[in-house]
Parts: C-alpha cells; sequence; structure tokens
C-alpha cells in the first residue's frame, strides 16, 4: 500500500493514527515552569530524558530561578549534571545562558526562536523544543529520532535538520506541529529506534516507505 501512496496521502494516514491514538502525548522531561524546561532541554541534548530527569530535581533545589543559577559557580553544576553527556560544557553554557536571561530578557524565557538562539547552549532544536512547548508555537524541533523517522516513513527525504523541518512545516498543519514533534519522537524512541527496529510492533508500517526491508534485524 505505501509505494502507491501521495505524500500527501501519507501525512494524512499517518497524522491520523496518531491523532486517534496518541492524542495527549507530551515531553518525557519533568519541569514545573520555563526556566526549568529550558535547563532540561539544554541538558537534554545527546542524552536521554531518563538521565536529564535524574539529574534537574537536585539542580533545582539549589538553583530553583535564573537569578541563583546565574551567580553559580561552574564547580558546582559541574558536580550537579556529571552524569550527563558533555557536563563541562553544559555547566559553562547553564552558567552564561542564566546570566544573560537575567541581564537581556529580565529572566523570563523569550518566546521566539531567534531570541532563545542567542542564549548560550541553546541551537535551533532546543529553540524550537522550548517555543513549541512553553508558547505553543508552530515549529516541529527536529533531533536524530525525529529525522530518522521522516527518512524512514517517507514524510520527508531531507538529510539535514533544517530540510526535514521544512518538509514537516510544510506538509502538517499548524495546529498539529507541536504535538507532531512528540509523536515522530516518541516512536522513534520506543518502535523505530536506530538499530533492530520494533517494525512487528510498528502500527505505521502499511503507511511506511521503508517497510518491510526495516524489519530484518540489522548488523
Amino acid at each position: 500500500m505505501s509505494a502507491g501512496l501521495t505524500i500527501k496521502d501519507r501525512y494524512s494516514a499517518i497524522l491520523g493514527w496518531f491523532s486517534a491514538n496518541r492524542p495527549a502525548v507530551q515531553s518525557e522531561l519533568h519541569f514545573r515552569n520555563g526556566y526549568e524546561l529550558l535547563v532540561s532541554v539544554i541538558l537534554s541534548a545527546q542524552c536521554t530524558d531518563k538521565r536529564v530527569n535524574m539529574v534537574t530535581p537536585a539542580l533545582f533545589e539549589r538553583y530553583p530561578d535564573p537569578e541563583a543559577l546565574a551567580s553559580a559557580t561552574f564547580d558546582d553544576v559541574l558536580a550537579l549534571i556529571r552524569s550527563v553527556s558533555y557536563p563541562n560544557s553544559k555547566a559553562r553554557h547553564l552558567i552564561d545562558m542564566a546570566r544573560m536571561l537575567v541581564s537581556d530578557f529580565h529572566s523570563e524565557i523569550p518566546s521566539d526562536t531567534d531570541s532563545l538562539m542567542s542564549l548560550p547552549g541553546v541551537g535551533r532544536k532546543t529553540a524550537n523544543v522550548v517555543a513549541s512547548i512553553l508558547y505553543d508555537k508552530p515549529v516541529i524541533a527536529v533531533d536524530t529520532h525525529v529525522l530518522r523517522v521522516s527518512n524512514r516513513l517517507g514524510l520527508s527525504s531531507g538529510k539535514t535538520p533544517e530540510k526535514v523541518e521544512a518538509d514537516l512545516e510544510s506538509h502538517i498543519p499548524v495546529e498539529q506541529r507541536a504535538i507532531s514533534h512528540h509523536w515522530l519522537i516518541l516512536h522513534g524512541r520506543y518502535t523505530c529506534t536506530a538499530r533492530n527496529p520494533k517494525c512487528g510492533e510498528c502500527p505505521l508500517t502499511q503507511w511506511c516507505k521503508s517497510y518491510p526491508g526495516l524489519s530484518k534485524p540489522q548488523k
């Protein structure tokens, strides 16, 4: 069935399945406000949400707001986040980000992606995640999971996050973009995994451009 699908039909079928069966998915990061979300997303770069959720409670207890984090020392922050990936650079980024947030944005998380990307440690993906979750902006953050799933399903043939983002946003309705990020990332995290994807458990195989080739164990 997949081979004869138009790109419009493919998007309609896949988004329709997610909408009917995963209507209330959300980020797996634990946060209570915009500041905690921004810190958590910065920490999650090339790191699992599970690991981030393990270190942030102590971090937020010690530094409950941007002002507190802005006055932190590198060694103190590093000690609290040492178990995440790239802890040295992330410790510096968090402190510098907090200082800029306080000095340039009056401790308020900016709502537009350009302002977010002006903060240390905040790239396009992080900015899109924060803008989407915190302000319901119609943007789609593309990480390795979203890029992989989009390519495999046939939603995009783009090889860069920017091209995949453009393809997804050109086909996904504005009102579905925020939740579509979560649909795709969670599908990639738990079903359409990088190695040995669980095609036997996948409800999207009938619309997947890469199936059945993916169903064979990959070395």
